[in-house]
């Protein structure tokens, strides 16, 4: 029996394949109208078009090396993250491990009650928590070994609107549509952040290097895409893209730091992020 694909994203783990690319605002509306058939609205969302607020905490350690692994496109990485949906700080926090092994996503989280989350949750373990599950334990053991093991901390505050749709037929493919993508270097723990935040624009042209400023498509399956998702991709010359949300961000404010890009790529010639 097929599990519903709004129940393989809230397993503890599992893996997935994503392509990502960048499309014109007005390409929106048209991907909706072809996905329709082949996809209903993202029941979390509860809102027409089918929108939450993303806000991510990106750890790293203190000389980048999670970003530059990215960078390098080194074939086996990972990021460390943490994760709250909505506006408001009180819903649960999501502590993630998304790993890259040749072109396979494999992303592990545990889920935080918010009356258990601070500073300290990371840094030594809340037997308190009520985890869902022994595996869910599990990883909340293994990402506050990677944060020991790695020193890693705040480094920047991610923040964006999700549109989203599920597969009707029970497989996992999903589908979404990240816009007003923002960022803010941190040091803090706090997430969502309370008061006033300078947010920065990252889906300008500029930042994505495109003539528009662009939203950004996600198409996610569990293992062989579906044949709608291939025709979506020819329908619509969608070309594949190796974007990041996290490395743009570093990109971005390493230039408002006075950094350049190289010659070579879109990368910057160094990360100057100094909080």
């Amino acid at each position: 029996m097929k599990k519903p694909a709004e129940n393989i994203e809230q397993q503890s783990e599992f893996e997935r394949y994503e392509a990502k690319y960048v499309i014109h605002p007005s390409l929106v509306p048209l991907i909706r109208e072809f996905i329709e058939p082949f996809c209903r609205p993202d029941p979390h969302a509860g809102c027409v078009p089918p929108e939450y607020v993303v806000t991510t905490l990106q750890l790293d350690t203190p000389l980048m090396a999670l970003h530059y692994a990215r960078e390098r496109e080194e074939l086996s990485r990972f990021k460390l993250r943490v994760r709250t949906y909505g506006l408001k700080a009180d819903g649960p926090v999501f502590l993630e491990i998304k790993r890259k092994i040749k072109g396979v996503v494999l992303k592990s989280r545990a889920m935080i009650p918010r009356d258990h989350w601070g500073p300290e949750t990371c840094r030594r373990v809340d037997t308190g928590i009520p985890f869902v599950s022994h595996h869910e334990a599990l990883n909340y053991g293994e990402f506050l070994r990677l944060v020991d093991k790695t020193g890693a901390g705040p480094v920047m505050l991610i923040r964006y609107l999700r549109e989203s749709y599920l597969s009707r037929d029970g497989t996992y493919a999903r589908v979404t549509f990240d816009r007003r993508l923002q960022y803010a270097p941190t040091r803090s723990w706090e997430v969502p952040p309370r008061g006033d935040v300078r947010w920065k624009a990252m889906d300008s042209g500029m930042a994505l290097n495109r003539p528009y400023s662009g939203v950004i498509l996600e198409l996610k399956t569990y293992r062989d895409a579906p044949l709608w998702m291939v025709e979506l991709t020819e329908r619509f010359d969608l070309v594949r893209v190796g974007f990041c949300k996290y490395s743009t961000a570093v990109r971005l404010e390493s230039l408002y730091l006075g950094a350049a890009y190289s010659e070579q790529s879109e990368n910057c010639s160094e990360a100057l992020i100094l909080l």
